[in-house]
């Protein structure tokens, strides 16, 4: 047990003075889950505001065995997670196991055909499932490690569990966020090794992918390359950074050698933060916090 409960760190933990343990049952708990790393938020459905905060990264997690066992030891040492009354649970998986099907064309008996086109999916082993993007009119179907979701299952009997993507989060993020524009830039989430590109044009979605990241030069390469694609000038259209970086950052760096016009995102307007949360860069975290926009 001492060896896998070593494979969580907690890097960033805010809780606000509003937080109340007794309260639980008015909370909504989002967590995400990666293979790199975990994040918790509980936003306060009275007044949608967030009122608690942390970020892990996991080591020495590369299979789905290692994985279930990092967060179940996460969850049973956590204060708070294994609660089981708390009044929603959405969870958001971080994996490459996924494909967008507009809904038109989506038929629920035919998920994991769909996800054939775009990942190996192992029955015994994984589950697949889908959320709906209302923004888009699309279906993301994605597959999530059995062993996971049954422990899920077993901590949250009682309450009300939703299960979304990553990438479906990010698209209804950006969606959101690119309503309040005029222009129409391309817009980047740069994850732990791992880069997120979107482009959004008179409100519809254009282009989503994610790119794995090896080296510095992946960064502005695959940002170049979608550029390229879309017809953009990466010295004047603009581009907007959300994520793991800050303007002192070698990826940052990496970025403006190449392209010119980069600025970085805000957090998402639909939720309150209060001045405990300044302290986390308003580019952090963007996927976190967009999980409030995802439609039941």
């Amino acid at each position: 047990m001492s060896t896998v409960a070593t494979r969580h760190k907690l890097i960033k933990k805010i809780k606000d003075e509003k937080f109340d343990e007794e309260k639980l049952h008015r909370y909504t708990l989002f967590v995400q889950i990666g293979i790199k790393d975990v994040q918790t938020a509980v936003i306060d459905n009275d007044d949608d505001r967030l009122i608690f905060f942390e970020d892990y990264v996991l080591s020495g997690v590369d299979s789905p065995d290692e994985l279930n066992a990092a967060v179940k030891v996460l969850f049973e040492s956590h204060e708070n997670l294994t609660a089981g009354f708390w009044k929603e649970v959405r969870l958001s998986i971080k994996n490459n196991k996924f494909i967008q099907v507009p809904r038109s064309l989506f038929l629920e008996e035919a998920a994991a055909e769909y996800l054939t086109f775009n990942a190996v999916v192992d029955p015994a082993r994984e589950t697949v499932k889908y959320c709906r993007n209302s923004r888009t009119d699309s279906v993301t179907v994605y597959a999530v490690y059995n062993d996971l979701i049954e422990f899920l299952n077993t901590v949250y009997v009682n309450t009300n569990v939703q299960i979304f993507h990553q990438s479906a989060v990010l698209i209804e993020g950006v969606l959101a966020y690119a309503s309040g524009r005029n222009d129409q830039p391309l817009y980047v989430y740069v994850d732990r090794f791992k880069l997120h590109i979107l482009y959004v044009r008179q409100g519809k979605l254009i282009y989503y992918n994610q790119f794995l990241i090896k080296q510095f030069a992946d960064y502005a390469k695959s940002i170049m390359l979608v550029m390229n694609v879309m017809g953009l000038n990466q010295e004047t259209n603009p581009v907007v950074l959300w994520g793991y970086i800050g303007k002192n950052s070698p990826h940052y760096q990496e970025f403006v050698k190449y392209i010119r016009n980069v600025s970085f995102g805000d957090r998402p307007r639909n939720i309150k933060f209060g001045y405990l949360f300044d302290e986390v860069q308003e580019h952090h975290f963007f996927d976190l916090f967009s999980i409030q926009l995802m439609s039941s």
